[in-house]
């Protein structure tokens, strides 16, 4: 579903070029949940942007879903990205014109793969029921983020990334959006990667890899 060949990516800045991935390579089976970890600033966000298409690595090879995201154009990518991915981030990234159902919908509608009654459940399992012509401003924190988890998982994508999608909640709130997100991504069949600095919110994936200093050890 994902894989990293050697990956290199910098980016310069006044004292010259800050190395961020140092020849990483990375594999993602579908149906698999990987959790990848390192300390803030290690390049785990770079990773996650690069394997969406939305950064391009300055050498290797990134493939997604089979296809060498490098060799695309950004329509092609975008187009890959929305038949494809999922994405999850600490920002919960609503749009605020939006209620609660218009929202869930959004992704599925771009895609072109709008089921009602996938998002009828999606609804009842978000714990979002009665609340669906409320806005994102009048929702907790924890509505949000389900809602944000939703949104990704309503189109059915192959792979979901997930930045540290708990981060900013209390414990218990991200202990229960975590469940949900897991039973969620299991029901649905498609691969995880999440970023992640708590190997606490690691440990229930299938498997855990660090991130330290551009490399994956």
């Amino acid at each position: 579903m994902l894989e990293f060949r050697q990956v290199h990516k910098a980016y310069a800045t006044p004292q010259g070029p800050l190395k961020v991935l140092d020849g990483v390579d990375l594999s993602l089976n579908a149906g698999e949940s990987l959790a990848l970890m390192g300390e803030s600033g290690c390049g785990k966000s770079t990773l996650l942007h690069l394997a969406a298409g939305l950064d391009l690595p300055d050498r290797g090879e990134v493939r997604l879903a089979d296809r060498v995201i490098s060799s695309l154009g950004e329509a092609d990518r975008a187009r890959l990205r929305r038949e494809t991915l999922g994405l999850v981030f600490q920002q919960f990234h609503l749009v605020p014109s939006l209620c609660v159902l218009d929202n869930l919908r959004l992704q599925a509608r771009l895609a072109g793969r709008e089921r009602p009654n996938w998002t009828a459940e999606l609804i009842e399992r978000l714990g979002l029921a009665g609340l669906e012509k409320r806005y994102p401003e009048q929702l907790s924190g924890g509505q949000q983020q389900r809602l944000a988890i939703g949104r990704a998982l309503a189109p059915r994508p192959a792979l979901l990334l997930a930045d540290e999608p708990t981060g900013n909640l209390d414990e218990s709130t991200a202990d229960q959006v975590l469940e949900l997100l897991l039973a969620l991504v299991r029901d649905t069949g498609c691969a995880l990667l999440m970023v992640t600095h708590s190997p606490r919110v690691a440990a229930p994936l299938d498997r855990r890899l660090q991130l330290s200093h551009g490399r994956i050890g």
